[in-house]
């Protein structure tokens, strides 16, 4: 197959989800982690769309100067609960409340997206967001997802699967984002620079 883009493009995430949606979608690329500790980044008194923005952007800068001719892709995907930042759980317990949060009513995942590209200037930043409409879940369910530890790494604690969900009803917006890389924002953005 040949590469959909025409510029080398970098990520910047060792997600392996944003991995496989972009192999799938026919794109080339090289993965180089960013180095951005996202707990050194405060959402006191910010937007949830602007944090997720926010890491994104600094995550593609971290990475951009060792590729100044590439296009670097950030991301950073956070949940939002009634207006508040829900991120990735430090442990069994935070998993736990923020799956019973979560799965009492709707929510909303929220990608933030960053292109950058040094050697021409381009900066491109924007998010997509889907709401989540989950199913109910006994105590017993909650508590055979902790013990899985699939939560691990996950913001709001869970990830959603292409061919249906037991945590899921429904959900209004784009399933790509959900998963971690909206691929209709993205190829949107990357024809803005091509």
């Amino acid at each position: 197959m040949q590469p959909k883009q025409k510029s080398p493009i970098i990520l910047a995430s060792a997600s392996p989800r944003r991995r496989e949606l972009l192999t799938a979608a026919g794109y080339e690329f090289t993965v180089v982690k960013s180095g951005i500790d996202e707990s050194d980044f405060s959402n006191e008194g910010i937007e949830p769309y602007k944090f997720a923005e926010q890491l994104a952007l600094a995550k593609a800068k971290d990475v951009a100067p060792k590729y100044p001719d590439k296009i670097v892709i950030g991301a950073d995907t956070i949940v939002d609960y009634a207006g508040r930042i829900i991120g990735k759980p430090e442990d069994d317990i935070e998993a736990k409340q923020i799956i019973e949060n979560l799965f009492s009513s709707p929510h909303k995942v929220i990608t933030g997206l960053a292109i950058v590209r040094l050697c021409d200037n381009t900066e491109l930043v924007a998010h997509d967001s889907t709401t989540v409409y989950p199913k109910r879940l006994t105590p017993e369910q909650i508590s055979q997802h902790i013990e899985t530890g699939l939560w691990k790494n996950k913001a709001g604690a869970y990830a959603i699967k292409e061919n249906g969900d037991e945590f899921v009803e429904k959900i209004d917006g784009s399933l790509t984002n959900v998963m971690g890389l909206p691929m209709e924002l993205l190829e949107n953005l990357l024809k803005q620079i091509h």
